[in-house]
């Protein structure tokens, strides 16, 4: 009979320390001016997408058109040609420019942003994303190749906080893993519109933040919303998936704050609700106390259009549960959170969710 043999955990972590010792040696005797990449336990881990970081229209055309053999075989033809910025091209950079802030004032912390290339593309595919993102002097160092495999399945593995992708399904499968995630979208080169001193996220409230108050909106109405808000002010609202995300962005804005940068932080958050601030917007207000974060900038529109608040900003990345069609337009970098009430309800009218094993 086979012995069973019991995993000791204390030597298994001790086993990683070691491994991860051994690694970080090995990275800083390479003769480079890239910095390590953080230990993966303490940082922020974002995973993107290689259609979501390079524009790879073209290359996606190849492949539904002419097959997988056609599109690896253009691909590795073009080894040394770098791939054109895509939809989160800027907010990487502006990820980077935080690390190298934090690595200034903290060189020895690992609490940083890692940022992770996700993708199902083939492994000889690799060698022109590693060209790409060397010819833009990116730091990303862990990439996880599947070679038509979906990759959802190894984000846990990873150790990510936020997946951001141009595949809505695969966005979905990530939500389902438990995986905060979005689909990004948007339109023409936005990177010299946006800071590149200081990275910018915005939120929506309901259905992203903060859990399924807006249901009473669509089953009850304004009134009744109102009226549940004032009763339940001091009841935190529950948190929606990006909660945790911003509680990441939280935790890193405090490492400048502890070093009296907080005037000259290069994070900057934002709320654009749909909410009224007299009506409910003391519940969220509140919310986000109990919680312990903080916002930046709070607008409440009361119903406004975003839109224009947004070509303000110019925030990096927007968080939103319904398509902001204004994206296109406007230059926003938008991302979908698509699990929010909102999706649920067409015109106040609720539309029957199918399960995955309806035919």
């Amino acid at each position: 009979m086979t012995e069973i043999k019991t995993t000791d955990p204390t030597a298994t972590e001790a086993g990683e320390e070691k491994d991860w010792t051994a690694a970080k040696a090995f990275f800083d005797s390479l003769k480079t001016n890239k910095p390590r990449p953080p230990k993966p336990q303490y940082a922020v881990t974002i995973a993107v997408s290689s259609r979501s970081l390079f524009n790879m229209v073209a290359e996606g055309k190849i492949y539904k058109e002419d097959g997988v053999e056609k599109y690896v075989a253009y691909q590795q033809e073009r080894d040394n040609e770098p791939l054109m910025p895509g939809v989160a091209f800027p907010l990487v950079k502006a990820l980077m420019t935080v690390n190298a802030r934090l690595r200034r004032l903290y060189p020895d912390s690992d609490e940083l942003f890692d940022i992770v290339l996700m993708t199902n593309n083939h492994a000889q595919v690799g060698v022109r994303l590693i060209n790409s993102i060397n010819h833009y002097d990116l730091n990303i160092e862990r990439f996880c190749l599947t070679g038509g495999e979906s990759p959802i399945g190894y984000l846990k593995a990873y150790m990510t906080n936020l997946y951001l992708s141009k595949d809505g399904e695969k966005v979905v499968e990530a939500i389902e893993e438990g995986i905060a995630a979005a689909t990004m979208f948007a339109s023409g080169d936005v990177e010299n519109q946006l800071s590149d001193t200081q990275l910018k996220v915005a939120f929506d409230g309901d259905a992203v933040l903060f859990s399924e108050s807006e249901i009473i909106v669509k089953q009850h109405g304004l009134d009744t919303f109102f009226e549940h808000e004032k009763e339940f002010e001091n009841k935190p609202l529950a948190q929606g998936s990006l909660k945790g995300f911003l509680e990441a962005l939280g935790m890193l804005q405090r490492k400048f704050y502890a070093k009296n940068e907080r005037m000259t932080c290069p994070i900057r958050t934002y709320l654009v609700t749909s909410r009224s601030a007299a009506s409910s917007g003391v519940r969220v207000l509140k919310t986000l106390r109990s919680w312990g974060l903080e916002i930046d900038e709070a607008l409440f529109l009361a119903g406004a259009p975003k839109g224009p608040l947004l070509q303000k900003i110019q925030p990096h990345i927007f968080f939103d549960d319904q398509m902001f069609q204004g994206a296109k337009e406007l230059g926003t970098t938008a991302a979908h959170e698509p699990y929010g009430i909102g999706q649920k309800y067409h015109k106040g009218i609720f539309i029957e969710q199918h399960s995955k094993d309806t035919k």
